[in-house]
């Protein structure tokens, strides 16, 4: 259609639309390019650890297209009391996620401020929180999904009153549930992919529950590790979306972290020892080989969204788990890998918001200053088609 005919017919719809009495239809939402800075917003902003600056950070994530963030915002601090100062200890010093080390939070005014600044530009915020341990280990106290629920409830409660409740996407009631990392107070004891378990399907379905009582027009949820199938409809009936974390090097068994000598070393340095001397030569060896691993698992989880009809989000993902700016890193083959996951991510239809990496941060500087590949990749994110299917619910509309 030239332009001539384009301007006719939009202008024959708008005066059928005017006769009829009738608004034309709105033009379908796109995805959200989307990006983790999980507890990271508010943890490294020492100087020169790439949130000291909210406005300069924001405005850099907003240069590079992106339209979404996910945060934690530390619930069970929240509620115990959102005006102290708290002493947090560090998951690791391996990684580039948060604190190396021992740290100290205050959360209000933090939390308000940061996602009214996220407000200001059009940035969307999820909420989710990995339960970081304090000093007093604070997260224990959450000894049944009753007080997990109202720790969110208070949460919710503050955004609120501070009338920044539309700025909110999604709520995930917790991280990877019920990996023991992030969820250890849940009884009996779990670890990654055991969502599965009636006690575990018990908690959700209960915190989910009460919490959508008191915030109905949310979208609530829990991300888990473990792809559900599709005979899992029922027991994700309650969930809004589904946020899998997915990676290349998880695929078939690990294999790839396997061959490589990695295994999530998070206070001794020889796992990056290893992935140092051999993960890009071992990418290198078989390419198509590891493309492909990422690609099928992309293809499943798209079949078994659209089976059971709940939408999919992506945030940590697509090329490796562990990743950072050091001495033998290289960031093109992760890049390569990050843009063929987004490509295929988006050409499928299933998928409400889409992140690149879970490197898209600041702190990951050789990752972070190729603006231009995060320009190209949140334009093909933000142009891509949502199935039709999933052009409804809570999270739709929230787009």
């Amino acid at each position: 259609m030239n332009r001539r005919h384009f301007l006719a017919a939009s202008a024959s719809s708008l005066l059928a639309a005017a006769v009829t009495g009738r608004s034309a239809p709105a033009p379908p939402k796109r995805p959200r390019a989307i990006t983790m800075w999980e507890f990271s917003w508010v943890e490294r902003r020492w100087s020169g650890a790439g949130y000291e600056d909210w406005d300069r950070a924001l405005d850099e994530l907003r240069l590079r297209g992106y339209d979404a963030v996910r945060i934690d915002p530390f619930p069970h601090l929240l509620a115990s009391d959102p005006y102290r100062t708290w002493t947090l200890l560090p998951e690791w010093n391996t990684q580039d996620w948060g604190s190396p080390d021992v740290n100290r939070i205050t959360l209000l005014p933090a939390l308000t401020q940061f996602i009214a600044k996220c407000r200001a530009r059009g940035i969307k915020v999820g909420l989710s929180t990995w339960y970081r341990q304090d000093q007093d280990n604070t997260r224990m106290q959450i000894t049944n999904p009753e007080i997990h629920a109202r720790q969110w409830i208070k949460t919710l409660d503050i955004l609120r009153d501070a009338r920044l409740l539309d700025t909110l996407l999604y709520v995930d009631l917790c991280n990877e549930w019920p990996g023991a990392d992030w969820a250890p107070f849940v009884t009996p004891k779990m670890t990654y992919g055991d969502w599965r378990r009636p006690e575990s399907l018990a908690w959700m379905h209960r915190a989910i529950t009460l919490v959508r009582q008191s915030y109905p027009n949310l979208p609530i949820f829990f991300s888990f590790s473990g792809e559900p199938a599709e005979t899992d409809a029922q027991e994700l009936s309650d969930f809004d979306l589904l946020d899998l974390h997915e990676w290349m090097t998880q695929q078939n068994n690990g294999e790839f972290y396997r061959l490589v000598g990695y295994n999530y070393e998070r206070f001794d340095p020889k796992g990056y020892t290893n992935l140092s001397l051999k993960a890009e030569d071992t990418y290198r060896a078989r390419p198509q080989y590891w493309q492909k691993l990422l690609t099928d698992k992309i293809d499943q989880l798209a079949a078994v969204s659209r089976a059971i009809r709940i939408p999919l989000v992506t945030t940590e993902c697509w090329a490796i788990v562990d990743y950072k700016d050091w001495p033998l890193l290289q960031w093109d083959w992760v890049k390569d890998l990050c843009a063929l996951g987004v490509e295929r991510a988006a050409a499928s239809g299933q998928w409400l918001a889409i992140a690149t990496s879970n490197f898209c941060g600041p702190q990951f500087a050789g990752m972070w200053r190729d603006t231009a590949w995060h320009q190209q990749q949140t334009r093909i994110i933000k142009s891509a088609s949502i199935a039709p299917a999933l052009r409804q619910g809570r999270f739709y509309e929230r787009l």
